[in-house]
């Protein structure tokens, strides 16, 4: 069952050069789903329109069969929770004061947080393996830590879909891993349901349901990751010679640059 359909959805910053044109997808209940494509094609964009942060130039976006223009933004915010790439610290908050942010779309009107809130803040904490820095200003922490931290935030709202732009950005192969990991077990687990943007092919092909490539604003390919990820296909799409096999711990394919 799709949760969230776009339809033929075309967008611009400037009416004379469209970032997305005539894009149709979607993406079903509890499904790891992740877009990729080259700077430029339009992922962003759609992460950003998929949130009604944009609203389309053309076509529409249905969330459970309703508009998402049809949800106040309190209600999309308990459905749907968005981690960009770089969210930025302007303020010294504590690591503990931002995430505990992410449970605004439930407060109904409290000024104050709720015992209930600290609880979920602090689960979330865990998760992300943040929980040491929680009384840390946020502003000290290094990119990847923030990265945590964000991903965390996004959490609290419990939501029952995350978008995430590059959510591997800013961290070590190891944190990489482990934030995949994290959201891959959510997915299974809770039935999180996942779309992020990814720059890292194997990333991609190793935790995703469903992989969509875009180029040049439309759809490329959609399917399962083996029959997007081609070597053909990233050739065109990438403008990159590489080298496609099967992951020797899996069947998902394996993508090495061939220089």
């Amino acid at each position: 069952m799709q949760v969230l359909t776009v339809d033929r959805v075309s967008f611009s910053y400037d009416a004379r050069v469209p970032v997305l044109t005539d894009v149709s997808l979607g993406v079903r209940r509890g499904e790891f789903l992740s877009l990729v494509g080259p700077n430029g094609s339009g992922k962003t964009t759609l992460l950003r329109l998929l949130d009604r942060i944009f609203l389309p130039a053309a076509g529409g976006i249905t969330l459970d069969g309703r508009p998402l223009t049809a949800y106040a933004r309190a209600e999309l915010a308990r459905k749907v929770a968005f981690v960009p790439q770089d969210a930025g610290a302007l303020f010294p908050f504590t690591v503990m004061e931002v995430v505990l942010m992410g449970r605004s779309p439930h407060s109904r009107g409290r000024m104050f947080e709720s015992a209930a809130d600290r609880t979920v803040a602090a689960r979330m904490l865990r998760l992300a393996d943040v929980e040491h820095l929680a009384d840390k200003p946020v502003t000290a922490l290094s990119g990847g830590e923030r990265q945590r931290v964000f991903i965390a935030r996004a959490l609290a709202q419990e939501p029952e879909i995350i978008l995430l732009d590059e959510p591997n950005a800013h961290l070590d192969i190891a944190h990489q891993v482990d934030v995949f990991t994290l959201l891959r077990r959510l997915n299974r687990d809770e039935g999180l349901t996942v779309v992020s943007v990814s720059h890292d092919l194997n990333l991609a092909a190793s935790f995703s349901d469903t992989v969509v490539m875009l180029l040049c604003g439309t759809v490329a390919a959609a399917g399962a990751p083996a029959a997007v990820l081609t070597e053909g296909r990233i050739r065109e799409v990438f403008r990159t010679n590489v080298l496609v096999d099967t992951h020797p711990a899996g069947s998902s394919p394996r993508i090495t640059l061939l220089t």
